[in-house]
């Protein structure tokens, strides 16, 4: 099949400029290097759209957080991502959390049923010269073409340290120590009990022999190319984080506030949750704990944590780099490559951080380069909404000096009216976001249709 555009990388970003192009009757090439013998450090297998890192989109509250009005308006948009996550999704409280596997085999399944799409796997080490093309190969784009990329801009990539979270089997949590709930008991979503996670409880005594344990486990060893790389601070190492104060972990992915132990009727010292991992219940992660341990480390003072002494453990933490490109000094206002227009850029690779984020910018690469090739002039979405707000900071609105992987916040966007009260400005964000949304669907119709 001859193609109109060629998309590099069937990750998120990815996937969804794929579904966007090719439901509109584009010729699609998808090209993905997982599956012809090449992988990352990071992934497990060879699907699309494979969840490496966590399985929360986080938040699916769009009346009051940033996130949760960007899952808004990508379904609004009939993303293919959302679609899948909605399908896939197991209980997380508020939070939009998914079975990996059945995510991933949705994505492809929807893919498939589109003739106009032609999956190829193969591994792609140079940019395309001529033609059509949304590069979207992530954060662990493969050496050659990331050397490319480097020609293509002039300048270096930045980079910065990613880690993954465990994740343990249910039947081997003590549920005598540990039990369930959800922050405050809070319910959401038609799956959601308010009783979402298992927390594993711990005193002052415990709590601290746990952070030492951090601070005095053994790392993995970084390699040459990994010195002096900054991590980003929405993916923090745990170890990392307990190295910045004993207290810091009470107020980060340890806090027990909201959290009582039924057994004392009282929060705990400090907790922590895992969050169910797929749909069967059968595997949990742990939250907030990404780290850069050595697995045997990791085995060892995990075990320590109440409830998880005889933990096994589905996958164990890792690390890996990502790299992302100044994207505020190297595209244009629809994500082009200012020096070769031809190409653009979505994802992670942008630098804009979290699975929905890297989904968003694909499905805004789609769109652009739908209306590109239809002949149409392209309006951006208002600056008000989620989508407008993180494609004008990843396209020009960001200091380039100091650009770094960014999730959507309510920063991002322009500021309410200050009248409003303080109580009641993440609601006002979302519901100017709202309104200001609804009239920019009207232009993708009428060839470019939105979903009702």
């Amino acid at each position: 099949m001859s193609h109109q555009i060629h998309i590099i990388g069937g990750g998120m970003a990815g996937s969804e400029a794929a579904w966007q192009l090719a439901r509109r009757g584009f010729r699609v090439r998808l090209s993905e290097m997982r599956g012809s013998g090449e992988t990352t450090a990071a992934h497990q297998g060879d699907g699309l759209a494979e969840l490496v890192c966590s399985n929360s989109f986080r938040s699916d509250d769009d009346e009051k957080n940033a996130v949760g009005l960007l899952h808004h308006e990508m379904r609004r948009c009939d993303s293919l991502i959302m679609a899948a996550a909605d399908k896939a999704r197991v209980p997380a409280g508020s939070a939009l959390a998914v079975d990996r596997d059945v995510f991933s085999a949705a994505v492809e399944a929807a893919l498939a049923q589109l003739p106009n799409i032609e999956v190829v796997r193969e591994r792609v080490d140079t940019l395309p010269g001529e033609g059509m093309a949304i590069v979207a190969t992530g954060p662990l784009t493969a050496p050659a073409l990331a050397g490319s990329i480097g020609q293509a801009t002039g300048a270096d990539a930045l980079a910065f340290f990613d880690a993954i979270a465990p994740i343990v089997y249910r039947d081997s949590i003590d549920m005598d120590i540990c039990w369930m709930a959800s922050r405050w008991d809070k319910a959401s979503g038609p799956e959601s009990t308010g009783k979402d996670y298992i927390n594993c409880p711990m005193d002052k005594d415990q709590y601290l022999a746990f952070h030492q344990g951090l601070i005095d486990g053994e790392k993995t060893e970084f390699k040459e190319w990994e010195a002096n790389t900054p991590y980003f601070d929405g993916c923090m190492p745990i170890e990392v984080m307990a190295q910045r104060g004993v207290e810091t972990l009470r107020f980060g992915p340890m806090k027990p506030v909201g959290l009582d132990n039924p057994r004392t009727g009282r929060w705990p010292y400090a907790v922590v949750q895992l969050r169910q991992d797929n749909k069967l219940g059968t595997l949990w992660n742990m939250v907030g704990f990404q780290t850069k341990l050595k697995h045997a480390e990791q085995v060892r003072l995990f075990r320590t944590i109440p409830g998880l002494e005889n933990a096994e453990f589905a996958r164990l933490g890792g690390l890996h780099r990502n790299t992302f490109i100044h994207s505020p000094t190297l595209l244009d206002r629809q994500l082009r490559l200012k020096s070769s227009p031809n190409i653009r850029f979505a994802g992670q690779i942008t630098g804009c951080e979290g699975y929905v984020e890297s989904a968003s910018i694909g499905m805004l690469a789609g769109l652009m380069a739908a209306s590109e090739l239809a002949g149409r002039d392209w309006t951006p979405p208002p600056v008000t909404s989620a989508l407008g707000a993180l494609l004008s900071h990843i396209t020009g609105d960001a200091e380039a000096q100091t650009y770094q992987p960014m999730n959507v916040n309510f920063g991002l966007f322009p500021p309410v009216d200050p009248s409003v009260k303080k109580k009641s400005r993440k609601e006002a964000y979302t519901a100017r976001g709202k309104a200001d949304f609804t009239p920019w669907l009207e232009t993708l119709a009428p060839d470019l249709p939105t979903a009702p």
